[in-house]
């Protein structure tokens, strides 16, 4: 910081000049000291649970569970001294008195979850109230009330509550993920181990981390304690809103070991809108299979950074009919630049169905803009789209960068147990040394286009590669089929 001393002649001279500028560098200080207060380490996090504790909520969960049918007697002679003992031994195992069905039995389970209105809607994991026959809530004052469902999505574990209380409740509303740094406190708030209402603190960890679960992961990852029984409870800021969903724990113990996971807010948020108009989720669909683009991809496809989605195949839909094609490289969706794949699911399925958006994408070392009329993911998951292509019956093999390839024929295809209608060219081997063996090619695969040119026979994949090595490339793209799923790997075509 500047010194602000200044000589008796300056101050005289410039007495306002003084005041100013002593006035802002101590509104400056000021400001900096809220913003360390804000993010730094608190005092204490009194304040913080004391405020947001009425509007977390423990869950218990009550269902019916079928039984297993008792184990029939062993088969021995009607009469017998043995018969007796069997029965007797069995007998003696609960549970197991006599043969047959058993009746089922109840069981329960254990869960948070946070209040977000005062007319009663609650968020929680739709494991947490997964096959659930009755649903209570216990609120932070020891009342229990019975809730209902209004609706779930499997997709990102986020399920919707209701309850009919006789006053409004306290309630939180959601942060804005985004803005959460690595480093900033948290507060986690539930139920663990069916303690009861407990608090932990911590910082975030790690943003935007992915567990695999589903398409939509974008998870806050925290060393705030979480334990079973915190799954969906609220993960707050220092400012009191709901930034994540804690929903997983890694921990080969079962306990917390300070890897815990909270579903990030903005994507939990429209999912809960949707839940509360809809009872259920209504996703933009944009019909494309796609792959991240790695450094020899985008070298491959000519671009100046590893940036995008690639499309690998395009189903019947809205991207096909707005003519986007296998092999384009999808830059921008709807005004905004995309990452990778998982920014475009993201930014695609938080988009309204129905919507007309641009697109970006790159095709042939141009860029191209197309308008796509996006439809209904949960719609498209329900039906089964075959593309289709014409066959080639030229019979040839070939070798090239370590692959051994021949073209389709009815026989190869009825071997590889292919559909009649399958393009491309056949692999026969990899050799095990080459970079093509390394990138994943096995026998049995289907090599469909090279260069995002297609191919029908060996002489096409060699011509393909030779062309590209001709422009000068290092690396040549190809598109590979293996049980129906197509996706895109750079080859080096180094020697």
């Amino acid at each position: 910081m500047k010194s602000i001393a200044l000589t008796r002649a300056q101050v005289r001279t410039k007495p306002q000049t003084f005041l100013i500028g002593a006035f802002l560098t101590l509104a400056l200080m000021f400001a900096q000291t809220l913003a360390v207060s804000a993010r730094g380490a608190p005092d204490s996090f009194a304040d913080l649970a004391e405020k947001v504790s009425p509007s977390v909520v423990n869950i218990t969960t009550t269902q019916t569970v079928a039984q297993p049918n008792r184990p029939a007697l062993p088969q021995v002679p009607k009469g017998s001294p043995f018969e007796d003992f069997f029965k007797d031994f069995f007998d003696q195992i609960p549970g197991q008195q006599g043969q047959g069905q058993r009746p089922p039995r109840r069981a329960s389970a254990l869960g948070s979850g946070f209040v977000i209105s005062a007319d009663g809607y609650i968020v929680t994991n739709n494991h947490v109230i997964d096959k659930a026959d009755e649903i209570v809530i216990e609120f932070f004052d020891g009342k229990e009330l019975d809730a209902k469902l209004i609706g779930r999505d499997p997709n990102t574990d986020i399920a919707l509550l209701k309850v009919e209380a006789d006053k409004p409740l306290p309630f939180v509303t959601f942060g804005d993920s985004d803005i959460s740094r690595v480093g900033d406190w948290v507060l986690a708030v539930g139920n663990p181990l069916g303690q009861g209402f407990s608090v932990s603190a911590g910082i975030i960890s790690a943003n935007n981390r992915s567990l695999r679960s589903g398409p939509y992961d974008d998870f806050i990852q925290t060393d705030a304690a979480i334990n079973r029984g915190n799954s969906g409870g609220p993960l707050f800021n220092m400012g009191g809103t709901v930034i994540g969903v804690n929903t997983a724990i890694i921990s080969p113990t079962g306990g917390s070991i300070g890897l815990g996971f909270s579903m990030a807010s903005n994507v939990v948020g429209p999912v809960v809108d949707q839940l509360k108009q809809f009872g259920e989720t209504r996703r933009g669909w944009l019909g494309v299979n796609i792959q991240d683009v790695d450094a020899e991809m985008a070298d491959a496809l000519g671009l100046e950074k590893a940036a995008g989605a690639l499309v690998s195949d395009v189903p019947d839909g809205p991207a096909k009919e707005a003519g986007v094609l296998a092999g384009d490289v999808i830059l921008n969706f709807d005004g905004k630049d995309v990452k990778d794949t998982r920014s475009l699911i993201k930014q695609v399925g938080n988009t309204a169905v129905g919507k007309s958006v641009r697109v970006i994408v790159q095709r042939d070392g141009k860029t191209q803009t197309l308008k796509v009329l996006l439809a209904r993911r949960e719609d498209a998951e329900k039906e089964i789209v075959v593309s289709s292509s014409e066959s080639s019956e030229k019979e040839k093999t070939e070798t090239s960068l370590g692959i051994k390839m021949t073209s389709l024929t009815d026989e190869i295809r009825k071997q590889l147990k292919l559909p009649q209608d399958t393009v491309g060219v056949a692999v026969v081997s990899v050799e095990e040394t080459s970079d093509a063996y390394e990138k994943g090619l096995r026998t049995g695969d289907v090599i469909a286009e090279v260069g995002q040119v297609a191919v029908d026979s060996p002489e096409a994949v060699t011509n393909a590669i030779q062309a590209a090595k001709d422009a000068g490339r290092k690396s040549a793209l190809f598109l590979v089929r293996r049980d129906g799923s197509p996706r895109f790997v750079a080859l080096s075509l180094g020697d």
